[in-house]
């Protein structure tokens, strides 16, 4: 089985678009749970996601890792799925990733993420997100070569018993994603697969601004993964999106 977790706060007008799309995945819903792991949310969040997850728990860990953290504790499923409330993801992205657990040596896969989400913006803003995520995704494809891999918390599967040995995701303002890999390195294989998609919202983006998003993560991914520190600044990760 494959357990879906999903961390919300505050994400009514999000999570039920992102829920309806677990209705047309390519494997059986018997296949997989859905498991809502809620910050406190003061508005519908909750409400709307009973109708449609399997476990709806308010989180008790810190943080949005911590989030993850507490859904993968309670999950019934070999294979933890995580993305974000405000993501949709492509049809055959379980089955994608349940595919590659078959080989045993597996212990994490990851994906692309296409933007969207741009109501309100010009023509010209689009295309430069369009281009600047799909060279995002290029660059993860030449790093994959190298054995470095990005498991984007919107768009990562785990072995189970491998996430909880390892600890999980850290409470990370920024590039907890970097810090879980070098983490898992050891422990096994990982696969990035163009096929495992999920449409991203670019909508904090769009709230920080692109350029200082984009300064603000190359900055704290280099922190994390050459200088082997932690990221400081949590602007992008505290801020209300709602």
């Amino acid at each position: 089985m494959i357990s879906v977790v999903i961390p919300t706060y505050n994400e009514e007008k999000n999570i039920e678009r992102c829920l309806k799309a677990f209705e047309e995945q390519t494997i059986p819903r018997e296949d997989f749970e859905i498991i809502i792991v809620d910050g406190q949310s003061s508005d519908r969040t909750t409400e709307i996601a009973e109708n449609y997850a399997d476990k709806v728990i308010q989180q008790v860990s810190k943080g949005v890792g911590g989030a993850r953290n507490d859904g993968a504790k309670i999950a019934n499923g070999e294979i933890i799925v995580t993305t974000d409330a405000d993501c949709i993801p492509y049809a055959e992205w379980l089955e994608v990733a349940q595919k590659h657990f078959e080989d045993d040596n597996v212990v994490a896969v990851t994906g692309f993420l296409d933007p969207f989400d741009y109501e309100g913006m010009r023509k010209y803003e689009t295309y430069i997100y369009r281009l600047l995520f799909g060279i995002s995704n290029h660059m993860l494809r030449v790093f994959s070569v190298t054995g470095y891999y990005h498991l984007c918390g919107a768009n990562s599967a785990f072995d189970r018993d491998t996430f909880l040995e390892i600890g999980g995701y850290q409470d990370l303002p920024y590039s907890d994603d970097i810090e879980i890999y070098k983490r898992l390195k050891p422990m096994g294989k990982m696969v990035l697969d163009k096929r495992m998609k999920v449409n991203y919202s670019v909508r904090r983006i769009r709230k920080m601004s692109l350029w200082t998003y984009i300064y603000t993560i190359t900055r704290n991914d280099f922190v994390t993964m050459i200088m082997n520190g932690k990221p400081t600044d949590d602007g992008y990760a505290r801020q209300d999106y709602s």
